[in-house]
């Protein structure tokens, strides 16, 4: 059982990685690749990163890569996988905005400025909980069912015990997805500042 639960993650892992490279090979090309190329080169690099390949190291790739990143949170894991369906809408600037503003506010505090301590509400705290609901119900009236589906599945995974963490911050929240979200929301203030500098250029007097 312990050996599966430490297979588990990395199984886990290569699929994200997977995604993440496939999103980059997106980039350079010219045309959108097909769901069944997706999921044929999920699985091509999934399995080049989780087995050994010898090449003078010890462990698959993908355990140095975790080494690094330690275990992704649950809802940026969703997202990135989510992102290879056919149906796959573009993540809400409200939930992107909100995530920013959450990450902006817990980091700080978390890493010592001030007295509180919010990632101590992780650890079973009820409120904590009934507030990563009333923001899953907040999804469901923003019709962003995937949300809601997220939310839930990440709050399972904590309660289940589903990675090494007991936080149920660390199900919901990581650093690349603070990034991220930080990244969009003011990407999103620069482009409304620049499309309102360019609105008054254009109909300005004269």
């Amino acid at each position: 059982m312990n050996s599966l639960m430490q297979i588990l993650p990395l199984i886990e892992l290569s699929i994200t990685t997977s995604v993440i490279c496939i999103w980059a090979l997106q980039k350079f090309s010219p045309n959108p690749f097909s769901f069944t190329v997706k999921i044929f080169l999920v699985l091509l690099i999934g399995n080049v990163l989780f087995w050994p390949l010898g090449l003078g190291m010890e462990l698959p790739l993908v355990a140095y890569i975790r080494g690094v990143t330690g275990d992704l949170s649950i809802v940026l894991t969703l997202l990135l996988w989510s992102s290879l369906l056919p149906s796959s809408k573009p993540i809400p600037m409200t939930f992107r905005s909100a995530v920013a503003i959450v990450a902006f506010c817990f980091y700080p505090f978390a890493l010592g400025l001030g007295m509180m301590d919010p990632y101590a509400w992780g650890y079973g705290s009820f409120p904590f909980l009934i507030a990563v609901i009333v923001f899953a119900v907040i999804c469901a009236l923003a019709n962003w069912t995937k949300g809601i589906w997220i939310i839930a599945i990440a709050i399972l995974a904590w309660a289940a015990q589903w990675h090494e963490s007991s936080n149920l911050w660390d199900y919901l929240l990581d650093p690349f997805l603070a990034i991220w979200a930080l990244v969009s929301f003011f990407g999103m203030l620069y482009r409304r500042r620049r499309d309102k500098a360019r609105s008054g250029y254009l109909f300005r007097p004269g």
